[in-house]
């Protein structure tokens, strides 16, 4: 038996990146997934990869009326509805002086009502059934900030306090809301040059692990979210960093990696 087995789920953006392997792992775990996005070819093609289990919608999270198409489709097509993982995401690298008004709103409109629209559109039938899981991918942009991604954080803060209302909203319903905080992972939104592995970590020496993560280390994560075992987490955030929020090494203090201490 998976995990997941008798459930489905909505997996938002999930052509590609986290989400498509998130969509992958939920389907080897038990779960009948519907996969949406605006990449409608990638969605298609990862749907028809992962089989009977899966179905791909064309999906722009910003649009309320799509909203309610996928949630007809899982219904219908599938019986029930069990999980939303509200993935769907944008970056812009711009300073604030430089981003444009347009940028900066459709940032927002994807990263933070994108996910608003998600929670309202499945609250309904997770209530009515009296369980359900909702997991918001916020990041660790939800908890500082980086220069050049003004947008980008503050639609990161928005959803993790968007997670922490709607627990409180649809928790005594039965259904559980918590949020999930990445840090680098190494996916064609972080890495759209396609660097090498050695490349991508070489950025994150700095950090307790040295490495960036894996979109598969954040399906994980997800997935326990998503899953009973997570049957007494509302309102959680799961932090799944590397340990990039803990703090940074200085070079030439004690308990720093032996690649940087002085000798």
């Amino acid at each position: 038996m998976g995990r997941l087995s008798g459930k489905v789920a909505i997996i938002t953006g999930a052509a590609r990146g986290m989400g498509e392997v998130t969509a992958r792992l939920f389907a080897e775990e038990g779960a009948k997934v519907v996969l949406t996005d605006v990449l409608v070819e990638d969605g298609r093609r990862v749907a028809a990869e992962i089989g009977e289990a899966a179905i791909f919608v064309a999906h722009d999270v910003r649009d309320e009326d799509q909203w309610k198409a996928v949630v007809k489709a899982a219904v219908d097509t599938f019986g029930r509805l069990d999980i939303l993982v509200n993935n769907a995401g944008i970056l812009r690298f711009v300073t604030l002086a430089e981003m444009t008004k347009e940028d900066f709103e459709q940032v927002i409109a994807i990263n933070l009502t994108g996910t608003f629209l998600g929670i309202k559109s499945v609250a309904p039938v997770m209530m009515a059934q009296h369980s359900g899981s909702i997991v918001n991918i916020s990041s660790t942009g939800g908890f500082r900030a980086m220069n050049s991604t003004g947008a980008y954080t503050a639609s990161k803060f928005g959803v993790r306090g968007l997670t922490k209302a709607a627990s409180l909203e649809l928790g005594h319903h039965g259904v559980r809301v918590n949020s999930v905080h990445p840090g680098g992972i190494d996916t064609p939104l972080t890495n759209p040059d396609a660097k090498s592995t050695e490349e991508v970590n070489a950025n994150y020496g700095r950090f307790p692990m040295q490495r960036a993560g894996q979109a598969i280390e954040i399906a994980r994560a997800s997935l326990f979210l998503a899953s009973d075992d997570a049957s007494y987490c509302c309102g959680a955030e799961l932090v799944a960093d590397g340990g990039g929020l803990s703090g940074q090494y200085f070079p030439g203090l004690p308990g720093a990696p032996p690649s940087m201490q002085t000798t």
